[in-house]
């Protein structure tokens, strides 16, 4: 899956994903695009993006959307890094369009 990582992701998550192609907003070119926008770009080139910004929800329109979002509880390191197992289990299911939530354990 191609998966782009949201600004506010740790970087280091990328190493927990095995085969999944990963790219940071950075270093796309993203780092300075709003929400809206982020989301616009993202869809043009990937199939799900990784973020911790739990108002996407409520700040965007997310129907009708091309792109998977998946949003982790928190951006804290050590937090993210027990959390991918959750987190490949989640990209195994994600389909087009889905917006889902981690939770902390």
């Amino acid at each position: 899956m191609k998966i782009v990582l949201d600004k506010c992701v740790p970087r280091p998550l990328r190493r927990h994903l095995p085969g999944h192609e990963i790219r940071t907003a950075e270093e796309m070119g993203w780092g300075t695009l709003e929400n809206g926008d982020l989301i616009h770009a993202a869809e043009q080139q990937f199939e799900a993006i990784i973020t911790s910004d739990r108002q996407w929800k409520y700040q965007q329109n997310l129907s009708g959307r091309k792109l998977a979002i998946l949003v982790l509880p928190t951006n804290h390191l050590p937090a993210v890094l027990k959390l991918a197992p959750k987190i490949r289990a989640a990209l195994t299911t994600l389909r087009p369009g889905d917006y889902i939530e981690i939770e902390l354990d």
